[in-house]
């Protein structure tokens, strides 16, 4: 039987979007937020994914070992994430708790924010963020967008500073939910096995209350300089190089040449930079990918090599970038078409994957868009719209973070 989609909006401004899927034995319901790093201030970084702690340490009407231990009586997968410019908190469960399931999202959803709470899980994220302090990667990474993005606001870190978690102050966080947490923000996505008559009492049962609040998205356009930098860490024996260059936006149809040219370049099995530098055993990783944002993308480079190997190998690297407009082929760009369409598909029959699929679309572009429709406009894709696409947006590295055990050994320039 067809996919049937819907969608309507309470009163207070919640969007309710599903899709079902009477094939299915489950269902996945989830609350996406509009907001993420990208949409705090410096002074409070690190509070959209502090708050994601909270939501898991009670309501008014639950502790925290209730909002585990709800889930877990539905034999629910659970989860949430935060990323730079989402929330998302989900469960995925059969269909007899459908009312249950949306009633717990909902108290999730409307956190208590005790300020014994806050003071003891302010240490877990300060843990947290000394943890991955110690992953070279991560290190490379948040300097890299820091470096790139500058005052823009993608530029700040998702877990914050150990100084701005240190400084921020229960109310503080109360008042960044108050603005951000709206149901004008807040779409609820559900797929599989449900009804959507269902779901629309329960979420205007649970959620209806909600006091009306938008809020919106300043999307400044980045414009960063070339620039590299060179880190030196006498503990590392590795190399680690990570580099940004423009690319489309979530909402560029180009987006799907996008994600066909960075599986072609640099998928981390079969493609052109694994052929030339992993296989040789050049570099341990080189990967070439894309990430797309609200209003903006980025195509990123990334290569963990021995040092004494780091300038070979970003050579090679880089030429493997400046022949690829010239070289690309039909049969390259087919065989990636179908490698990302079975990734697609594959997901897609799962409630999980196709309710965090649809989540997503809703943050950027406020729409339903079809399974099909995706898989439509990847075939679509052909040598003529990837060739295009790398006029568009040229593969040179405009900001390059380096960081090795001797900072001589691994210096290299920004094309």
């Amino acid at each position: 039987m067809a996919l049937e989609s819907f969608s309507t909006t309470l009163a207070n401004g919640l969007t309710i979007l599903m899709e079902r899927n009477p094939d299915s034995h489950s269902f996945a319901a989830g609350l996406f937020v509009r907001t993420g790093t990208r949409d705090e201030t410096p002074e409070i970084c690190g509070v959209s994914h502090f708050l994601e702690h909270m939501m898991f340490k009670g309501s008014a009407r639950h502790t925290w070992e209730d909002m585990n231990r709800i889930f877990d009586e539905m034999g629910a997968r659970y989860n949430a994430f935060t990323s730079q410019e989402m929330t998302a908190y989900y469960a995925n469960v059969i269909p007899e708790f459908t009312d249950r399931t949306i009633e717990h999202l909902s108290h999730l959803l409307r956190p208590a924010l005790r300020q014994a709470d806050f003071d003891t899980e302010k240490n877990v994220i300060l843990e947290e963020i000394a943890m991955y302090l110690d992953e070279p990667g991560h290190r490379i990474y948040e300097r890299l967008m820091h470096e790139h993005f500058g005052t823009h606001p993608l530029a700040m870190s998702i877990l914050g500073s150990a100084k701005t978690i240190t400084d921020l102050k229960r109310d503080d966080m109360q008042h960044y939910f108050d603005r951000r947490y709206g149901p004008g923000n807040t779409v609820l996505v559900a797929s599989g096995r449900l009804e959507f008559d269902e779901v629309v009492r329960y979420a205007e049962k649970y959620c209806g209350h909600w006091v009306p609040a938008k809020a919106g998205r300043a999307l400044t356009e980045p414009k960063p300089e070339v620039r590299t930098l060179t880190l030196k860490d006498a503990k590392l024996n590795r190399s680690y190089l990570m580099g940004l260059m423009p690319g489309p936006s979530s909402q560029d149809p180009r987006r799907f040449a996008a994600k066909v040219l960075a599986d072609v370049v640099g998928d981390s099995d079969g493609s052109r930079l694994y052929w030339a530098l992993v296989d040789n055993a050049i570099a341990e990783e080189a990967d070439f990918g894309f990430y797309p944002h609200d209003g903006c993308g980025s195509f990123y480079i990334s290569l963990t090599t021995d040092p004494d190997r780091v300038e070979k190998a970003w050579g090679i690297m880089l030429g493997e970038l400046d022949k690829v407009a010239g070289t690309l082929t039909t049969d390259e760009i087919e065989r990636a078409k179908s490698k990302i369409g079975s990734q697609i598909v594959i997901s897609g029959e799962s409630p999980l994957g196709r309710m965090r699929a649809l989540g997503g679309q809703w943050v950027y572009t406020g729409a339903y868009r079809s399974l099909d429709e995706d898989v439509a406009e990847l075939a679509s894709v052909d040598l003529a719209a990837c060739q295009a696409l790398i006029a568009a947006y040229p593969l040179k590295p405009v900001t390059v973070v380096s960081m090795s055990p001797d900072a001589e050994a691994a210096k290299v320039e920004a094309k």
